[in-house]
């Protein structure tokens, strides 16, 4: 393997969930172990599940593995780490600011950047101890920290007395509060991660476009903070053997192929691995050696193991047609990245066309993506497209405008950087979805990637339009927000969409609980891409589809009020004869 030739002290493997990062980093954990290293593996991982892989309880403190000599490893809990740095920089203000300011500064501190600032902040102490890097050789992270993050860090920095005078002023700045006491070592973290001798970040994607797409965008935010020593393994390759005699594996097989051969310009001067789809789930070291095994085999009962029986569910086209019943409204379609939302989102306005409803198709995606879905055009279907680009320029002008017109360069430089975040893009394309909502009071709006639970919240903590809106109105008179319209049940119907793997599931039931924060149920969840559903004989595929049953029956049993299960096709499903069909059956 590439990325383990003359490994340096750091190495960060960095990827959307459910790319296998977490069993890339414990195969490369065992493999520098068993060639004679000190080696210590640490997880930043929300999702993460090294102790299951090892067989053994680990947590927050150093733990020897003991199927493994010289394999030591840590578990730092996100949430945790977060908890513990609101309650840092909050408790000190309390009692001094207005108790609504305190109230904002706390929604600010709820997302997902000061989640991941708070887990660096607990690991930047592992990149700079001296006395820790005696005792190893190699420290391995799962989860790399964001360009975004790094940028924040490097900010000099003033935050308390900017959000005290402007308590409105920013979504993301909160975890800038603290940074002052620890400026020295979050330099010297920052530099030993800039140092191509100490650290290399490894890329990882599935041969698929969606997450590829991610790859190289995150390896443009590092190389812009300055982290250069990059590798792409690209994880879960079905192989030329597992292709044979079985028309869904050769059609998957060529699928990716093509997607390797396409690869976007930014990744193709990367060095490169690619690595077998596995059968099994990674779990033990023996699975484990194996990944970084080439032509190890299947091992395994197929027969065996799809003999699991699947729980009833009903197919999507049922659920379209309970949409049907109420004649208008919204339905949000929402999910990580690389679930299929678009195409799910898609197929759910073709099939409500279809029946004579008037439907108008929206979506944040570029719109040439959304013309490839749908390769055509339908009577009673309307197709818009926002720009997130464009859309977050505009609010970021506006907000300069009028919260920064009155600070100083510091207070503006701060400003600036929280604007560059994922928060202002979700916000401003929310704004514009606000204009395609009102809508839907007489037709069906179907969205497609929507804004997420937190910032749904940030939008009703800091002041915008809601609480404007209510303050006018009073008791007086009647009002409809986008918000309020949200948390009605009887006007939108929001649709979660996964995938039947461990980290997506996770992944969308955090999701889940974001948006019941808002106050937003969700009327149902849509597994996409199942093979314990698709027709398929080779054993490499049969072995996995045996192993989504128990996220399936989790799902149905734990999280969704409704559940549809979406088989993976043999074709891409674009063009509207097949979202059609995809919408129309459940095989």
């Amino acid at each position: 393997m590439q990325f383990l030739d003359n490994p340096p002290v750091f190495l960060f493997f960095t990827g959307k969930g459910g790319v296998g990062k977490t069993s890339l980093s414990c195969a490369s954990a065992i493999t520098l172990a068993d060639a004679g290293k000190r080696v210590l593996l640490v997880s930043t991982d929300p999702a993460s599940n090294v102790g299951q892989v090892f067989g053994q309880t680990i947590g927050n403190r150093l733990t020897a593995i003991t199927s493994v000599p010289r394999l030591t490893a840590l578990e730092i809990d996100p949430q945790a780490a977060a908890r513990l740095y609101r309650a840092r920089i909050v408790d000190p203000v309390r009692g001094i600011l207005p108790p609504a300011v305190v109230r904002s500064i706390e929604e600010q501190l709820s997302g997902a950047c000061t989640t991941e600032i708070a887990a660096f902040d607990e690991f930047t102490s592992l990149l700079t101890d001296d006395a820790l890097l005696q005792d190893f050789d190699h420290i391995i992270f799962d989860t790399a920290p964001t360009g975004h993050t790094i940028r924040l860090l490097q900010l000099p920095g003033a935050w308390s007395s900017f959000i005290e005078n402007n308590p409105e002023g920013a979504s993301c700045l909160g975890p800038l509060a603290g940074l002052e006491k620890q400026r020295e070592q979050y330099a010297k973290a920052l530099a030993a991660l800039a140092d191509g001798s100490k650290t290399r970040l490894i890329l990882v994607a599935r041969p698929q476009q969606s997450p590829l797409m991610e790859v190289a965008r995150t390896h443009q935010e590092l190389r812009q903070v300055g982290l250069f020593n990059q590798y792409l393994v690209i994880n879960g390759v079905l192989p030329p053997l597992g292709s044979l005699n079985d028309p869904l594996a050769a059609a998957i097989y060529q699928q990716e192929q093509q997607v390797i051969a396409q690869l976007p310009e930014a990744l193709r001067l990367l060095p490169r691995e690619t690595l077998a789809l596995q059968p099994d789930n990674m779990v033990g070291t023996a699975a484990l050696r194996r990944l970084l095994t080439p032509g190890t085999g299947i091992a395994g009962d197929s027969d065996a193991i799809t003999a699991a029986v699947l729980p009833e569910l009903p197919s999507l086209s049922s659920l379209v047609d309970e949409i049907a019943l109420s004649k208008q409204g919204l339905v949000m379609v929402m999910g990580k990245g690389g679930v299929g939302k678009t195409t799910l989102a898609a197929a759910i306005a073709v099939k409500l066309a279809e029946k004579g409803f008037d439907v108008h198709l929206t979506t944040s995606d570029p719109a040439a993506h959304l013309e490839s879905t749908l390769h055509g055009q339908m009577a009673h279907l309307q197709v818009s497209s926002i720009n997130p680009h464009d859309e977050t320029e505009r609010y970021r002008a506006q907000v300069l405008a009028t919260k920064g017109k009155d600070l100083d360069a510091q207070g503006k430089a701060l400003l600036e950087e929280d604007l560059r975040s994922p928060c202002t893009e979700e916000i401003a394309v929310f704004q514009a979805f606000s204009r395609v909502i009102r809508e839907a009071g007489k037709r069906f709006v179907i969205m497609d990637t929507a804004p997420t639970g937190h910032t749904l919240l940030l939008l009703d903590a800091t002041g915008a339009y809601h609480r404007e809106v209510a303050k006018r109105m009073g008791d007086h008179g009647h009002y409809l927000t986008p918000m309020m319209q949200l948390q009605d049940p009887e006007r939108t119907k929001v649709i979660l969409v996964t995938l039947p793997e461990t980290t997506p599931v996770l992944e969308a039931a955090n999701l889940q609980e974001d948006l019941r924060r808002a106050g937003i149920e969700p009327w149902a969840w849509l597994i996409n891409n199942s093979l314990s559903i698709s027709r398929t004989s080779s054993p490499l595929l049969k072995i996995r589809a045996g192993h989504e049953v128990a996220q399936i029956k989790k799902v149905q049993r734990e999280l969704a009020t409704r559940l549809a299960l979406i088989p993976l096709q043999n074709e891409e499903p674009a063009g509207i004869e097949r979202l059609r069909l995809l919408a129309g059956n459940n095989t």
